[in-house]
């Protein structure tokens, strides 16, 4: 079983240097910020792969807070992407 883990950690590990690729060359700033997303996606499974094959909890807060904190940053550069800026500075006129 644990030979199957180490086959998905090895998959994991190609699909994250494919999308870090895309994250630099991707042509468009949209493309960036969804590579930069699946990169936090598979650093999540990756982290996830490797606590099952450690045998421990340990690594599931720090799963949580990369899910959190990937969240947080696709939202923030979709928000800056669209208007142009991140906080909404609405006039009070």
């Amino acid at each position: 079983m644990k030979i199957l883990f180490w086959i998905a950690l090895v998959f994991v590990v190609i699909s994250m240097a494919l999308f870090v690729y895309r994250l630099i060359k991707g042509p468009t700033a949209p493309d960036r910020v969804i590579a930069l997303d699946a990169v936090g996606v598979t650093l999540i499974s990756m982290i996830g792969l490797l606590s099952v094959l450690v045998g421990t909890n340990f690594y599931l807060e720090i799963i949580l807070l990369l899910a959190i904190l990937s969240f947080i940053g696709t939202v923030a550069f979709s928000k800056f992407i669209e208007k142009g800026e991140i906080f909404d500075r609405g006039n009070s006129d």
